[in-house]
């Protein structure tokens, strides 16, 4: 009768009916993961901007972290954020106190070309009358 208990303990060790293979799960998450890694960059130009064609080229290691920008509809964004042109300086000078004493205190304006000027000159005007900003620079698209 011992020899009997004992085989079934061990069968009954060796084969139980809930063990959870965790390949799938892993499968799943890593599938998860590169599907959010391929889209992250997608939602990041969101706002779309035909920005006019120009010679000269930006370095493009400069610390661009304030940024305009007017779509094709005079919507105005700053850093992705919808903004008006009275609430613009107000809004630059809430940025560039959290910036602090940063050298790059430059704003780049990014204007789709089917704009006016009178929207370009008016923004610049704006800001230009903010103290503490170095340069208004207009972002351009490198021609062909």
């Amino acid at each position: 009768m011992s020899r009997l208990s004992r085989k079934f303990r061990r069968r009954r060790l060796e084969s139980t009916p809930f063990e959870v293979s965790l390949t799938p799960l892993i499968d799943t998450a890593l599938t998860l993961l590169i599907i959010f890694m391929v889209t992250t960059p997608m939602l990041h130009n969101a706002i779309r901007v035909d920005l006019p064609k120009g010679t000269a080229q930006e370095n493009d290691n400069q610390h661009q972290e304030l940024i305009v920008t007017i779509d094709k509809d005079s919507n105005m964004f700053f850093n992705d954020k919808p903004v008006t042109l009275d609430s613009l300086g107000s809004v630059i000078k809430d940025q560039l106190a959290q910036v602090g004493d940063s050298n790059d205190k430059r704003v780049w304006i990014k204007i789709d070309k089917a704009n006016s000027c009178d929207m370009l000159i008016g923004t610049i005007d704006c800001i230009k009358v903010i103290g503490g900003v170095q340069d208004v620079a207009v972002l351009t698209q490198k021609a062909a």
